[in-house]
């Protein structure tokens, strides 16, 4: 379990020298599991080991009041990655051990954690496994770089197209508009211009309406006036001549004379 959980890092520390102002690095690999964790240290000359086990570490955790789990994570952070403001510092234990110890700040107090490293009997081993796995990293890195690059310029590729098509249909759309306002505009000043016209008819219409002469219509009504008293003198006309035949006719038929009574 321990195997599948475990995760490795590498830090390179700049330490003070007590001697000199100088600073002399160290690199620091740790390998952290969920409950302990074990460090590899080499200065290039010299290497030193640290294996934390699972009592010292619940034991190291129980003195600050931390869950293990915290405890190994807040290691992990400050030998994973230096962290600024920390002070580190890698001095002589005696017998050529050394003692690996960082600062942190936690409810505005400063802290100071320390962990004994062991000289390591076969310090060209330690310092080759360290090197070891910066050079693994620092491939995979590299590999990660190179993907990461090609992506990169896939991506630029596929942007500079979607400009280039964006562009496009930008251009297309603004032809479009331009083509279809201007076909608008034509059939709308045509239907402006019949407008005009039928309007211009009414008017004209209703001037020539308004423009005819009283004497046209006097005439108009006299004329409709003797038209009626033609009519009417027709119809007297008609009844004269219908009571003048009839008396006519009775005029000349011959009288019916009384026959003599017989004796």
């Amino acid at each position: 379990m321990d195997e599948e959980t475990k995760r490795h890092t590498c830090l390179k520390l700049d330490i003070p020298n007590n001697n000199t102002k100088d600073t002399e690095p160290i690199f620091v690999k740790g390998t952290w599991f969920n409950t302990h964790f074990n460090l590899g240290i080499t200065d290039g000359l010299n290497a030193w080991f640290c294996h934390a086990s699972e009592e010292e570490v619940k034991q190291r955790a129980t003195q600050w009041d931390q869950p293990v789990s915290e405890y190994v994570q807040l290691a992990e952070r400050y030998l994973g990655f230096q962290q600024p403001g920390s002070i580190y510092a890698f001095a002589d234990a005696g017998d050529g051990h050394k003692r690996l110890s960082w600062t942190f700040e936690k409810e505005g107090m400063t802290l100071q954690w320390r962990w004994k490293c062991m000289l390591s009997p076969n310090s060209k081993k330690t310092t080759a496994e360290i090197l070891n796995f910066l050079m693994d990293a620092n491939i995979t890195l590299s590999e990660e770089v190179v993907r990461k690059t090609e992506l990169f310029e896939k991506m630029k590729v596929e942007v500079e197209k979607s400009l280039t098509l964006s562009e496009r249909i930008t251009n297309e759309k603004v032809e479009f508009e331009s083509e279809i306002y201007t076909k608008f505009l034509g059939v709308l000043n045509s239907k402006k211009s019949k407008l005009r016209e039928l309007r211009d008819q009414l008017s004209n219409s209703k001037q020539e309406t308004s423009a005819k002469s009283p004497q046209e219509e006097d005439t108009d009504k006299t004329e409709s006036f003797d038209e009626e008293s033609d009519y009417e003198k027709s119809d007297e006309d008609r009844h004269k001549d219908i009571a003048g035949s009839s008396k006519h006719v009775s005029m000349n038929k011959p009288s019916r004379g009384r026959r003599p009574r017989r004796s």
